[in-house]
C-alpha cells in the first residue's frame, strides 16, 4: 500500500480544481531552501522554477509575484502590473498572517485570500513551471496558464536579472 501523502492546501485546491501537478520533495535541513539552491536540488533548470513573492502597494493592500528563482522583482514594473503608483516587499514577519504560509513555503495557491497576482510573461513560453507546494521541502510542477487560470492571476514582465 501507497504511503499517504500529506496534501497542503495548495495540492487540496489543485486536487478541488482537477488541475494536473506533480510534486517534488527535497531536503532541507542544510538550510538552503533558496529558490537556485531548490531547483538544483530537484534538478531542475532555474528558469523552470518559480518563487512567490508578496509587496504591499501604496493602497496598503497585498500584491503577490511569481518570478523565476533566479531573478529579482522590479518593483517599479510590479507596481505598474497592479496599478500602483509603488509597492515594496513585506517584512518577512507578516508572510504567515498575509498568506498563511511561512517564508520559503510560500505558493501562490490556496492563500488565506486570494490578492491580485502576477506571473512573470518568461512562465508564458514554458510548458510547466514549479512553484512552492505551500510548505518547505514540497514543490509544484504545474501548467502555467492551469495556474494564471486558477488564481485569476495575469502575466506580465515584473523580473530581471540581478
Amino acid at each position: 500500500m501507497k504511503a499517504k501523502e500529506n496534501k497542503t492546501n495548495a495540492m487540496r485546491v489543485l486536487d478541488w480544481a482537477k488541475i494536473p501537478y506533480e510534486t517534488y520533495s527535497y531536503e532541507h535541513e542544510d538550510g538552503k531552501i533558496d529558490g537556485v539552491s531548490v531547483a538544483q536540488k530537484l534538478g531542475q533548470p532555474v528558469e523552470q522554477v518559480f518563487k512567490t513573492l508578496v509587496t504591499r502597494g501604496t493602497d496598503r493592500n497585498f500584491y503577490v509575484f511569481v518570478i523565476p528563482v533566479a531573478k529579482e522583482l522590479n518593483l517599479k514594473a510590479a507596481a505598474r502590473a497592479v496599478g500602483q503608483k509603488s509597492v515594496e516587499m513585506i517584512h518577512v514577519d507578516e508572510i504567515k498572517n498575509a498568506t498563511g504560509y511561512i517564508r520559503g513555503g510560500c505558493s501562490p495557491i490556496g492563500m488565506k485570500k486570494q490578492y491580485k497576482t502576477v506571473i512573470d510573461e518568461s512562465a508564458q513560453k514554458l510548458s510547466f513551471i514549479i512553484v512552492s507546494g505551500g510548505k518547505i521541502g514540497q514543490q509544484i510542477q504545474i501548467s502555467p496558464l492551469m495556474l494564471c487560470d486558477l488564481i485569476g492571476a495575469q502575466f506580465a514582465s515584473v523580473a530581471y536579472n540581478g
